[in-house]
């Protein structure tokens, strides 16, 4: 359910064994709803080491750990051998839309997630009307699969609502940027006036008020990448007077990786925010980064769902000043032949091996193959081929990226990004699409499997928190 406000103010994020040894014998005519017997507890404060207990839940709520072997229960689960644990949190995930419904609706919940964030990469739909709803959901459509459900809610409130005890994992939501600067500007692709800053200050502060944890903006998809810096404080400082945190996919097409997490840490001081970064890595770029940020004493945390392989539209491999605009103005843009010649060595450049996996297409056409098997058939240049797909599938279509990396240094740089302190687990799944991600249904399991178990790379213990306590405390 979607936490207001009100209630975020009341909520206080406690370890759970804070609650351990809290039964006496002398208590020994207590009665609860649920015990959980004899697993293993594993607390996701990262601090405390596995331990065996019981569990005793009355209501909704954990009110008792310890030995209640003597304590009565009107029901049992018997954990032993199992772990016992947290629900864990996925703080950027394209999945709300399939909550409502869907093949893909238990998709989270199967890997133990019980809480996910709103408004990844800053999508969102609330609060608009008519034609900037409808382009704003085709325009994101590659973000919450082929669905059939009009985007049609006027408010805030409406729209948590569809989520209010009906879904199977709880959500929190973020201020939705793509959102909130399509009902002031449009897809215009300009700064903002101050008038114009002042109308978006004011719906950010709205969302805040409805319980939003953070401000959360995708600096390189529409429009979002025609925010300036000026902007992004501006709307960063509401954020903050809520203890808000600041969360983004950076302006890597814009700007190369160094520049983008430069601006991000230069916000942080600016806005006086905390700042998360979503799907990152740990490679000798970054890790030369974030030693600067410990030397700084930056506030930035990232998030990483630990495969060597992305996904997003092909559209996001074009030029970026041919990615402005509605999705209509773009499709129209593209039919010019001159902007095709223009834009293919731009392509190439970023399609490398051009071993990228079709996800999804409108027509159903070429999912599960690679773009260069498909070319090669078609008789055609990867980027060629690439190109003309966005225009025949009406620009919705999707594509599994793998790193253009070797696969030793892909293994290696993972095995480095699971074990920093700065970093969280998160899927950046996409669902309700014919072949995504893997990410999307096995992240959270594969970090228990091969990085837990396997690899031993990181504790039981160092997981659970990255996956629950850690996002916790650092969304609030």
């Amino acid at each position: 359910m979607a936490v207001t406000q009100a209630l975020q103010k009341k909520l206080v994020y406690e370890p759970l064994d804070t609650l351990r040894d809290t039964f006496h014998p002398s208590k020994a005519h207590m009665s609860f709803d649920l015990i959980i017997k004899n697993g293993t507890i594993v607390d996701g404060s990262g601090q405390t080491e596995p331990y065996r207990a019981d569990v005793g839940i009355q209501g909704e709520q954990i009110s008792s750990i310890g030995d209640l072997s003597s304590v009565e229960a009107a029901d049992s689960i018997d954990a032993t051998g199992l772990i016992v644990a947290p629900g864990f949190i996925d703080v950027h995930v394209h999945g709300e839309i399939a909550l409502l419904g869907g093949p893909d609706q238990f998709g989270e919940v199967r890997q133990g997630i019980t809480t996910q964030l709103m408004a990844p990469d800053g999508f969102g739909w609330a609060r608009l009307r008519g034609k900037q709803a409808e382009e704003l959901w085709e325009y994101t459509k590659f973000g919450v699969g082929d669905v059939d459900i009009k985007p049609d809610w006027p408010t805030i409130d409406s729209y948590l609502a569809l989520f209010d005890r009906t879904t199977p994992s709880n959500v929190c939501p973020q201020v939705p940027h793509c959102a909130v600067r399509v009902e002031v500007m449009g897809w215009d692709a300009r700064p903002a006036t101050e008038d114009e800053l002042a109308k978006m200050a004011d719906i950010t502060r709205e969302w805040m008020e409805a319980g939003a944890c953070a401000l959360n903006m995708g600096l390189d998809y529409q429009p979002t990448a025609n925010a300036d810096f000026h902007e992004m404080v501006t709307l960063c400082k509401v954020a903050a007077e809520y203890d808000g945190v600041y969360a983004a996919h950076l302006r890597y097409h814009i700007l190369g990786r160094e520049k983008a997490w430069r601006e991000t840490t230069a916000l942080a001081r600016a806005a006086g925010i905390p700042v998360h970064v979503s799907h990152e890595r740990v490679d000798d770029e970054t890790a030369a980064l974030l030693d600067e940020i410990d030397r700084d004493g930056d506030d930035l945390t990232f998030e990483s769902y630990l495969y060597a392989a992305g996904m997003t539209h092909m559209t996001m491999m074009l030029p970026m000043e041919l990615q402005e605009g509605s999705p209509s103005e773009v499709l129209n843009r593209l039919e010019n032949p001159d902007v095709r010649a223009t834009a293919l060595p731009e392509m190439k450049n970023w399609l490398g091996r051009c071993d990228q996996v079709v996800g999804f297409t409108r027509s159903g056409r070429y999912i599960g193959e690679r773009l260069i098997d498909i070319a090669e058939r078609a008789k055609k240049a990867p980027e060629a081929f690439a190109y003309d797909l966005i225009l025949e599938e009406d620009g919705y279509q999707g594509f599994i990226f793998p790193w253009q990396v070797p696969v030793e240094e892909a293994a290696a740089t993972l095995e480095r990004t699971i074990v920093h302190p700065r970093m969280m687990v998160a899927s950046d799944g996409l669902f309700n699409v014919a072949h995504s991600h893997p990410r999307s249904q096995g992240c959270f399991a594969r970090v228990l499997g091969e990085f837990v178990r396997e690899k031993g790379l990181v504790s039981l213990k160092e997981a659970v928190y990255k996956m629950s306590g850690f996002p916790a405390e650092r969304f609030r």
